[in-house]
């Protein structure tokens, strides 16, 4: 065997042990959203999770073991999300905690999930710490939208990792020393924008796809054709799904992704070059743009929120694109200058594309249908 169809050979078994374990699952990035106010000793906190993750939370609430959640299992679960979440929120004013109850929990659109808490300090307080400790209970990578509103105009911060912590303040332009302004305050846009570049990142089907569109080669034009053609055409859709004016269900975009995964790699046992493309590229861009969408559909950002929060989203997933493409391309051509890389390995890496493209297909079926 040639020794660059053994090098695709070994970098095909890694792609799949890398990918497989994450094949029904590339695109369940987390992400949740919280309203929180102060009224008097009060701060009044709104918690919205994707059911899914809720359910990772508190096991116990799927009490028929369907995978779903109905109303009287919430109920019967309220001890357990008031352990699993409210206690896991916490709110200081000064050095004094606030304790808070769960005041309700209820189903809301798409796949939602929402939580009313009530956080009752001792005394009316001038400023407040709010620490969401719930970040090392979910998957890694989650992010938290925060929307703060104590009477002088609403902030919104984005929580994540070590970042956790945000301020209310009670009193207009008079900040608590235990206030100390987290270095993420006001950061919805690069917040947003770095979740875009996350989430192509660790979008590992729409990775693979554009591995398999450019690992044929072909000149540069072409290649930036289709690449320009898929960026077109997933910020249309995505768009149209976070403004709300069209979105399929995702238990059949998530399917077709998958095969567009599993065409490309079928394909390239055929073309020589990507020269034309761009044709098949544009209209499965279309459907990777409501896989994109998932991702902030998930928490139903306030209307007058989603401009900023979508063209900054959408800015990150190109710029991630771009960073992975500037490194891939590079790579693949000195590869084919110096024959590391023959027809016969660009096919074997292809035949591994459609494979795992068909597997993904497979998994998600069964994982809609479950």
């Amino acid at each position: 065997m040639p020794r660059a169809s053994f090098a695709a050979l070994i970098t095909l078994a890694a792609l799949l042990l890398v990918l497989l374990p994450r094949a029904a699952s590339a695109h369940q990035v987390g992400l949740s959203r919280g309203e929180y106010r102060i009224d008097g000793a009060t701060i009044a906190a709104e918690l919205v999770f994707a059911r899914r993750e809720v359910l990772s939370l508190v096991r116990v609430m799927d009490e028929d073991g369907d995978g779903a959640v109905s109303p009287t299992e919430i109920q019967h679960a309220r001890e357990a999300l008031g352990r699993a979440v409210v206690d896991r929120v916490s709110v200081r004013a000064g050095e004094g905690v606030c304790p808070g109850t769960l005041d309700d929990a209820f189903l809301v659109e798409e796949d939602g999930f929402s939580l009313r808490v009530v956080y009752r300090c001792p005394a009316a307080p001038r400023a407040v710490r709010v620490r969401l400790d719930l970040l090392d209970d979910l998957p890694y990578g989650h992010r938290h939208v925060a929307r703060a509103d104590a009477g002088a105009g609403p902030t919104e911060h984005v929580l994540f990792g070590a970042s956790r912590e945000f301020g209310l303040v009670g009193i207009p332009g008079k900040e608590a020393p235990a206030a100390k302004k987290s270095e993420h305050e006001g950061a919805g846009f690069f917040g947003f924008f770095r979740m875009g570049i996350e989430h192509i990142l660790f979008g590992y089907d729409h990775l693979v796809f554009l591995f398999g569109l450019v690992l044929v080669g072909g000149r540069l034009r072409a290649l930036l054709l289709v690449v320009t053609a898929f960026t077109v055409a997933h910020s249309i859709t995505l768009g149209l799904a976070v403004l709300g004016v069209w979105a399929p269900s995702g238990r059949i975009v998530e399917p077709i992704i998958a095969l567009s995964v599993a065409y490309v790699g079928v394909e390239n046992q055929l073309v020589k070059d990507a020269e034309k493309r761009w044709r098949i590229t544009f209209p499965f861009g279309l459907v990777h743009g409501f896989g994109f969408a998932g991702a902030l559909g998930e928490i139903s950002l306030p209307r007058p929120e989603i401009p900023g929060a979508l063209f900054a989203f959408n800015l990150g997933v190109e710029a991630g694109q771009l960073a992975v493409l500037a490194v891939v391309l590079p790579a693949l051509v000195a590869a084919q200058k110096r024959k590391w890389l023959d027809k016969r390995g660009v096919k074997v890496l292809s035949l591994g594309i459609a494979a795992l493209g068909l597997v993904w297909f497979v998994l998600r079926v069964f994982d809609s249908g479950g």
